[in-house]
């Protein structure tokens, strides 16, 4: 799971499951589009939420069946 930022509730910080997003836009703010169809408007940036997908995703070890 990553951490988010939900702008829509005072900030409150909420967790996603990164393999459930299906894109991500920014204009100008961050809006998620999950598979369900649910938008989200976060307070991080693009980069932030793919460095923080990266970062989850080499902690369960998904990059190695990637190779």
């Amino acid at each position: 799971m990553i951490e988010v930022t939900f702008l829509g509730k005072k900030g409150e910080v909420m967790y996603l499951n990164p393999h459930q997003i299906e894109y991500i836009q920014s204009k100008p703010d961050t809006v998620i589009m999950m598979l369900s169809g649910k938008k989200l408007v976060v307070a991080e940036s693009y980069e932030e939420i793919y460095r923080r997908i990266v970062e989850y995703r080499r902690e369960i070890g998904a990059f190695k069946n990637e190779e």
